[in-house]
């Protein structure tokens, strides 16, 4: 067992203790990723599991396919016979298998969020409704949050707390909309991704002895990232479980930041109640950052008072100190962060890989954009659009998709036209409101087009359709990437983007080509065991955001947002846009719980440096359209003040650059004590005032203007305004020492000064 003989105890502890429930609390940069993959080699290896029978559960398919190459170095080739993946990946092939159960075909098509917004689209326009109240989003967003809560539409029309909300927020279709859309997508034989798994939760409900059959195939349970799952995903994980009572959950409460996507933080928080025989295993050694980095993270997150208790700590290096830089306006901001990284570079001999720029909001990136263009620094934004959203790719894959399954509705429409073959707007909704008027296929209507479309229409439709049946007959008999280039050529898409020769023509066409590409690359791959048309569209649907942004090994700063950071490290880190009602954000100030997943997403931030942390926050910003005054985030001021040094700027003036053809340089102390802070000694902490001994927080609810107050912070002041206005009341108060601040009286901690 050499392969154990690099883990620290907890680590051990958590890979050989296999049997019963265990939740295995890891601290950011903690090894969890080996702990698991570990303990699934010595489920193989040393006690003979047979590999069909350990289900590990994953939120990325490329966490899932680095987890197997490691499990495939220590046990072999066995490695590929486990059941691991994501959620969806994993349950989307139970419902394959079982999809007759729920009166699916197998080869159902499984819909992206364009595909579903796109449905929800044309059903508010056939419905007649205002597309501004039934925005596509929101309405996407609403059935995806009732799925994810498993609230059928049968419920949801069923339930009048639902009618209530939805007729107070002015949209009192809702309920129609839901349902009509689940119908639709049911006669498309077409599942979205929250089908995925709301399905599986229908399928082991409704039909126990498949749910006994997986129950006793699977006889060890893993989930990675036990934080971030859902009602729907729990509730998935425990069914299959409760047989055998091995499941193995791992995870940090601490960095549970995904609540808008359904997440809910009481799955780990509360994991005890449902296994009381549960054996909490807690990895507390950070491997990642060095002990300034690590310290000040726990000074943050120890404030939220919904936690696992655990103390991180690490043996690695002091390090430098978080610099923390206040820039006059966002402009300035970029080209603070831009300056950095090129002298951090030339000093310490780093690449452009080694810096990661984070922040709250997409829309943070245009500065620091434009900053990074005219320093020369080669960058790249995670979470844009991703090259399967292109059109030219989603219209290829409107073709595959649409010979997989003739009654997948959105790639009807999408490709009808496409390349135009005179079948107007008109002749499509005739087509499809003859399906649902005579109940019958959209692919029955399509085969007898003469006695639903006259004209011209219909014989372009009798060419679309034998120009199918060959498309059909191609997927049937050959592998993914000879279905799919014989479609490519054969439909016309290639002809017409080759025949584009303009700059974005010759682009578009590359890309369809790197689509083969990938299509070869996956029929090539000798892991991969079914080579078939379906299976790669499968591959493709359930890819992650991360699993999309993947782009080798090029050298290039990552921007994200923090959310997209999560389990990513990089040497340096540059936290940018730290300014209340930014980050944290304004609609996340109504709740304490709110407030405390924001607080942990700072934690996430903080976590994702290994060498030095940039924290950086301006004093003016343009924010829709508006050059908006700001002030510094609250959460700078509750990192312990000792892990930080302030950076001191000179004022209001603007830094003077270099040529814009070359990197930004700062002629001035400040860029001389920029570098000097790495090599100095220690810097002077920020000094906070000491409160009074007879410090107690006061009833805030008859604060006035005029009001002599006291902060534990900053100190004594005079409050200067009021703003009660919303379901926040806050206070503008004018300290001697710190100047003008404004604070949310729910957690201010103010002292009324008799």
């Amino acid at each position: 067992m050499e392969y154990l003989s690099s883990l620290n105890e907890p680590q051990y502890e958590g890979v050989v203790n296999t049997e019963g429930p265990s939740m295995i609390i890891a601290g950011a940069g903690s090894g969890k990723t080996r702990v698991l993959t570990y303990r699934i080699a010595y489920l193989i290896k040393e006690k003979g599991v047979d590999p069909f029978n350990i289900l590990s559960l994953t939120f990325t398919n490329k966490a899932a396919k680095e987890m197997r190459h490691r499990i495939e170095q220590v046990v072999g080739n066995d490695a590929r016979n486990l059941w691991m993946g994501t959620f969806h990946s994993v349950f989307a092939r139970i419902l394959r298998s079982e999809a007759d159960r729920l009166g699916y075909p197998s080869n159902f098509t499984i819909y992206d969020a364009d595909d579903s917004k796109s449905l929800i689209k044309t059903i508010v326009k056939e419905f007649g409704l205002d597309d501004k109240v039934y925005k596509p989003n929101v309405v996407f967003n609403r059935i995806s949050g009732a799925k994810n809560r498993l609230v059928s539409w049968q419920d949801y029309l069923a339930n009048p707390l639902y009618e209530a909300d939805d007729t107070a927020a002015q949209k009192p279709e809702m309920g129609r909309i839901y349902k009509t859309y689940c119908l639709r997508c049911f006669k498309a034989n077409a599942m979205d991704f929250d089908d995925l798994l709301f399905n599986t939760n229908v399928l082991f409900r409704d039909h126990l002895d498949v749910l006994n059959k997986y129950q006793h195939r699977f006889k060890y349970v893993l989930v990675d990232e036990f934080q971030d799952t859902n009602v729907s995903q729990y509730l998935i994980t425990k069914k299959l479980s409760s047989v055998s009572q091995n499941i193995a959950v791992v995870g940090d409460d601490a960095q549970s930041i995904y609540a808008f996507r359904g997440a809910n933080i009481e799955n780990i928080l509360n994991f005890e109640k449902d296994f009381p025989d549960l054996k909490v295993i807690k990895l507390e050694q950070n491997y990642r950052s060095t002990q300034n980095i690590v310290n000040a993270a726990n000074s943050v997150i120890a404030r939220n008072k919904g936690q696992l208790k655990k103390t991180v700590w690490t043996s690695n290096d002091q390090g430098n100190r978080i610099e923390l830089i206040k820039s006059v306006s966002d402009n300035e901001e970029g080209r603070f962060v831009s300056s950095a990284i090129f002298e951090q570079k030339s000093q310490n001999s780093y690449k452009n890989k080694d810096f990661a720029i984070l922040y709250r909001t997409n829309s943070q990136s245009r500065a620091i954009e434009e900053a990074l263009r005219k320093a020369g620094i080669h960058y790249k934004i995670f979470g844009g659009l991703s090259f399967y959203q292109r059109k030219e790719i989603k219209d290829l894959m409107g073709y595959l998709r649409y010979a997989m399954n003739t009654e997948d509705e959105q790639s009807f429409r999408r490709i009808i036209n496409l390349p135009k073959r005179g079948i107007g707007t008109t002749s499509v909704e005739k087509i499809v409101v003859a399906a649902f008027e005579h109940d019958i296929p959209l692919w029955e209507v399509l085969t007898n087009i003469d006695s639903f479309l006259p004209g011209r229409a219909a014989n372009a439709v009798r060419d679309f359709v034998t120009l199918i049946k060959s498309f059909k007959i191609y997927v049937e008999s050959k592998d993914a990437y000879e279905a799919a280039n014989h479609i490519a050529k054969n439909s016309g898409l290639l002809k017409e983007l080759y025949e584009d020769k303009t700059v974005e023509g010759l682009n578009r066409y590359e890309n369809v080509q790197e689509l083969l590409n990938a299509i070869k690359e996956f029929v090539d791959t000798p892991e991969v065991e079914d080579k078939s048309l379906s299976a790669f569209l499968q591959d493709i649907a359930l890819l992650t955001d991360q699993d999309k942004d993947d782009a080798g090994n090029d050298d290039y700063v990552s921007l994200m947002t923090i959310h997209s950071s999560k389990g990513l490290e990089f040497k340096n880190v540059f936290v940018v846009g730290l300014e209340e009602d930014l980050f944290p954000s304004q609609m996340m100030l109504s709740s304490r719980d709110d407030l405390e997943e924001e607080r942990r997403l700072f934690y996430v931030a903080i976590t994702r440096a290994k060498e030095n942390l940039y924290f950086s926050y301006a004093l003016s910003r343009y924010r829709y359209g508006r050059l908006i005054n700001s002030e510094a985030s609250r959460f700078i001021e509750e990192v312990d003040p000792s892990f930080i040094f302030v950076n001191t700027r000179y004022g209001s003036r603007e830094p003077k650059l270099g040529r814009s053809d070359g990197p930004p340089s700062f002629n001035s102390n400040f860029a001389r004590n920029l570098m000097a802070s790495k090599k100095a000694a220690p810097k002077k902490p920020m000094k906070y005032h000491q409160p009074s001994a007879n410090f107690q927080p006061s009833d805030t609810s008859g604060l006035q203007e005029g009001m002599k107050v006291e902060h534990p912070k900053f100190g004594f002041g005079k409050v200067s305004k009021m703003d009660v206005e919303g379901a926040n009341k806050k206070a503008k108060v004018i300290f001697e020492d710190f100047g003008e601040k404004t604070l949310l009286l729910t957690f201010a901690k103010l002292r009324i000064v008799e």
